[in-house]
């Protein structure tokens, strides 16, 4: 990453009159201001002509103090995270997300397994006596399950009256007896599903209360993690529904928990545990049978609260290889889950799997990184890729138009790993900075960027330098997410984060293929262009004008943006059209 004082290179750039000559102007421009002014004309200089070349367009005032840049921020605003027991650990920790520029935290929910009777916790005793055998008491039981979440939850979750909660041997647990069928406590046909809740130290506080009364403090946003079904035995990628019925139970009665114990502002929401990929198949009707249930019951227990679902990108030609309009249709069908809940899409842009590809047309001939070379092989990212994330992220807001639910990004903030890129022992490896610059270069139009996740990925050390402390240091690089050049005019727009203030270099083939630079500053600023256009709040717009010119057969161009921070972006090619 380079950074530049953007005001010494403009100095240096400039093109000075002979002495004599711009010591005359100099005078005769001040004699005919005062004149002027004096009987109210003002004078505006007149637009300098610039035939090809390389040269510097000058800007107006360029002695007069530059106004004040606010602070730069980076576009993630939200991370998940793991949970801890201790409240001044959750406390720290989102205090230091905060810090960093984030307001929103995200936890993943935890399995509910189907459990033989003689392998439920060994410590869950009542009188010496497995606990769920006496809570059960002489009701028929078809199923016993475990929802080992390292929780310690209250009394206010006992609702029916064979729920238990058994403190033993140092350890906490809530047993829930659910009716097999109907409502309610009694079951309809005699039998019951018991499930052992918790698993916590008794000295340590609920997880899930303690994140939420840290985010409440602070003033953030916290999403639990929902109850999910384990997986196929025979399909890992499809949840096991033989219990969804159950699972529906339980989840009705985690809701209600959290409404009794946990009914705070900084409780914002859920997110679904269950994943699935951004495609229409009919494979994963399940899945989406899951989310339609427990968006339900969230509206029915707490009504207030939102959402998170986050399916992933799976770009990779042949495997499977999902078309941007199978995304496009896959985004509206889960948004149609929603069941009254505001439900925000978090798409996992694929980067960190090497699933999905962070590429602009001008670099579909490039070969893939050595990242995504490990997974994917090597090629160029048209050929391993069925197309770049930016197009799956158009299509599945394209998709979830009209449907009231919002589009996030889940930016994976890691990188498949390699030999190079360990990140202590996590299964996928550390990433850079300038990856993931890349990664948000695709997701401008998403309204939040989120990313997977901030322990262990953003704090390890990896090979050296932790992503976090990279992102602080380099927290005002410009990132540039379109641009479009008008030859004709010589206007060019230019959208991305972190824009404001300095000047852009715009190079180009003129049609006599002659090269061309030219230099220029800011001539007006956009702040809320992403507000305005439903698209990333962060998201600025700026113009530069390079003087009317033409450009050659290939129409392409590239603009490089060195902001009022003096940091100067990633070159960024486009071409005109």
């Amino acid at each position: 990453m380079t950074v530049r004082n953007a005001q010494d290179r403009d100095a240096q750039n400039t093109r000075l009159p002979p002495q004599r000559y711009g010591l005359r102007l100099a005078v005769l421009c001040t004699l005919t201001a005062v004149v002027l002014g004096t009987i109210g004309i003002s004078v505006s200089p007149v637009p300098e002509h610039h035939g090809e070349g390389i040269e510097t367009v000058q800007a107006k005032n360029q002695d007069s103090p530059k106004p004040k840049v606010p602070a730069p921020n980076y576009p993630i605003s939200g991370f998940f995270i793991s949970a801890s027991s201790r409240d001044a650990a959750n406390y720290q920790k989102l205090s230091d997300i905060k810090k960093f520029g984030g307001d929103t935290v995200i936890t993943f929910g935890t399995l509910l397994k189907q459990t033989p009777l003689d392998s439920l916790p060994t410590g869950c005793l009542i009188n010496d006596t497995n606990c769920a055998r006496v809570a059960a008491g002489t009701l028929s039981v078809d199923r016993y399950f475990t929802y080992l979440d390292g929780s310690n939850w209250d009394s206010s979750a006992l609702k029916c009256p064979n729920d238990r909660r058994v403190t033993a041997k140092g350890q906490s647990y809530v047993i829930l007896v659910l009716p097999n069928a109907g409502q309610g406590c009694t079951s309809t046909n005699g039998k019951y599903d018991v499930v052992v809740v918790g698993g916590g130290s008794s000295s340590a506080t609920d997880p899930s209360k303690s994140l939420a009364a840290a985010a409440t403090k602070l003033g953030m946003k916290f999403f639990a993690g929902l109850p999910a079904p384990a997986k196929r035995t025979d399909l890992a990628y499809l949840p096991d529904v033989s219990y969804e019925t159950t699972l529906m139970r339980f989840t009705d009665r985690f809701l209600q928990y959290q409404a009794a114990a946990n009914d705070v502002p900084g409780l914002t929401g859920f997110y679904h545990h269950t994943e699935m990929p951004l495609t229409d198949s009919k494979v994963f009707e399940s899945v989406l049978s899951i989310y339609t249930s427990q968006n339900r019951a969230i509206h029915r227990v707490l009504p207030t609260r939102q959402a998170i679902i986050s399916p992933y990108i799976d770009a990779r030609v042949g495997k499977p290889g999902t078309s941007v309009e199978e995304a496009r249709n896959g985004a509206r069908r889960i948004a149609q889950t929603s069941g009254g809940v505001r439900l925000n899409i978090a798409v996992q842009d694929g980067m960190g799997t090497g699933k999905g590809g962070a590429f602009t047309s001008s670099e579909a001939t490039s070969p893939v990184d050595a990242f995504a070379a490990s997974i994917v092989g090597n090629g160029t990212w048209g050929q391993k890729y069925v197309a770049p994330n930016r197009d799956y992220f158009l299509a599945a807001a394209a998709g979830i138009n009209g449907t009231g639910a919002v589009l996030w990004a889940n930016v994976e903030g890691m990188a498949p790993a390699t030999k190079f890129n360990p990140c202590g022992d996590s299964f996928r490896g550390q990433t850079t900075k300038a990856r993931i610059d890349r990664q948000l270069q695709q997701v401008a139009n998403a309204q939040k960027v989120v990313s997977f996740m901030w322990d262990s990925y953003f704090t390890c050390k990896g090979s050296g330098t932790p992503l976090r402390s990279q992102v602080e240091s380099g927290l005002a690089t410009p990132i540039v997410t379109d641009a479009t050049f008008r030859p004709d005019t010589g206007q060019v727009q230019i959208v991305g984060f972190n824009l404001k203030g300095g000047a852009v270099t715009v190079k180009w083939t003129a049609s006599k293929g002659s090269p061309n630079e030219r230099t220029a500053r800011v001539s007006s600023i956009n702040p809320s262009y992403g507000l305005e256009n439903g698209m990333n709040p962060k998201l600025e717009m700026i113009n530069v004008n390079v003087g009317a010119t033409s450009v050659g057969a290939s129409k392409s161009y590239s603009v490089t943006v060195t902001n009022g921070w003096g940091a100067e972006a990633t070159e960024f090619a486009a071409r005109v059209g």
